[in-house]
């Protein structure tokens, strides 16, 4: 499985910024579609962000679209996820994966990363 590791959470006001960063094994990050998903206790991990293996194509949640953006820099085998003018309910902890498929309408399919223990955002109101 891909090995991944996620940093860059923390505490921010609402309409604050954050970035966070996925690093991944060279040697496997060119072969993966990524994402970026997110978790709140006692609910499902929901998907927020996927980018496909060439960069040139997104997908987004609803409710994060016109806020967020996700990117990657293959020099540095790592994937980006800009969030601009944060929201309470963007509290969560935020994992990112790798996936065998993508296609623009379902996002990321076929995970293949290990989920890591994630980055808090803390968005205060």
């Amino acid at each position: 499985q891909v090995q991944l590791v996620e940093s860059g959470g923390g505490l921010v006001q609402a309409g604050g910024s954050l970035r966070l960063s996925c690093a991944a094994a060279p040697r496997t990050y060119s072969r993966y579609a990524m994402g970026w998903f997110r978790q709140t206790p006692g609910k499902e991990r929901e998907a927020v962000a996927s980018i496909n293996r060439s960069g040139g194509g997104t997908t987004y949640a609803d409710s994060v679209k016109g806020r967020f953006a996700i990117s990657r820099d293959d020099a540095k085998n790592t994937v980006f996820l800009q969030m601009n003018n944060l929201k309470p309910e963007d509290t969560a902890i935020y994992y990112c994966n790798a996936g065998g498929a993508w296609s623009a309408s379902a996002g990321l399919r076929g995970l293949a990363g290990s989920w890591g223990q994630g980055t808090q955002v803390t968005v205060s109101s």
